[in-house]
């Protein structure tokens, strides 16, 4: 999954400059300490400290906390294991194994950088460069579930019972599912998460078809 391209901030762009390590130990900085503390509670000064530079040191390279942020938020979602696009049109891979991978790996995300995914389902409304990552994300991998749901039997119909629709639907339920599980209760409960979106998803396929019955 590729993060999309982000309109520049007015002082530096969002991504990281390849080889600038200096600007990577920020990010690595920031990370630990949103993890540790929450985004909230983290101060552009604890993330100079932590990386070892001085607070106007961070400010070459980010104009502001949010900026950081957005910054990890990109580069979260880059690191996001690709769409199954591979598997999507495989006859060889059954829709139950794509489906179950597909939210085995989202859990894994979750688990691995829940601190920044939550922080970017926060900060949407006012930070607009987050809120276009994570949505742009999340309409990007639709479209690849869109055709699995038609490889189950759903109708390639434009309407609301159609596979695009449904696809859309489905995926933005997946995240907000992963989005409240891991606010209320961080990584203890996503498995059921999985378990239960799983089931969701497998349910709406046509029963006919044995690759995507539900599991018992």
């Amino acid at each position: 999954m590729s993060s999309p391209a982000l309109p520049p901030t007015g002082r530096r762009r969002s991504g990281t400059r390849k080889g600038d390590t200096r600007e990577l130990t920020i990010l690595d900085t920031a990370e630990r300490l949103i993890d540790e503390r929450g985004f909230e509670a983290v101060t552009v000064e604890a993330i100079a400290t932590g990386a070892g530079i001085s607070r106007g040191s961070l400010y070459f390279y980010f104009g502001s906390k949010q900026e950081v942020l957005v910054a990890l938020i990109a580069r979260t979602l880059a690191a996001i294991p690709a769409s199954p696009s591979h598997a999507t049109d495989n006859p060889d891979v059954s829709v139950s194994t794509v489906v179950r991978a597909a939210l085995l790996d989202t859990e894994t995300s979750w688990r691995e950088h829940g601190r920044i995914m939550q922080a970017a389902v926060e900060i949407g409304c006012t930070v607009p460069e987050a809120q276009q990552l994570w949505r742009e994300t999340l309409e990007s991998i639709a479209p690849h579930f869109s055709r699995l749901l038609i490889r189950a039997g759903i109708p390639d119909d434009p309407g609301p019972t159609g596979a695009s629709a449904l696809a859309r639907s489905l995926t933005f339920m997946t995240e907000r599912s992963y989005y409240w599980s891991y606010a209320c209760s961080g990584t203890e409960k996503l498995r059921e998460v999985t378990d239960t979106l799983e089931h969701i998803w497998l349910s709406v396929m046509p029963q006919d078809d044995p690759s995507s019955a539900p599991r018992p």
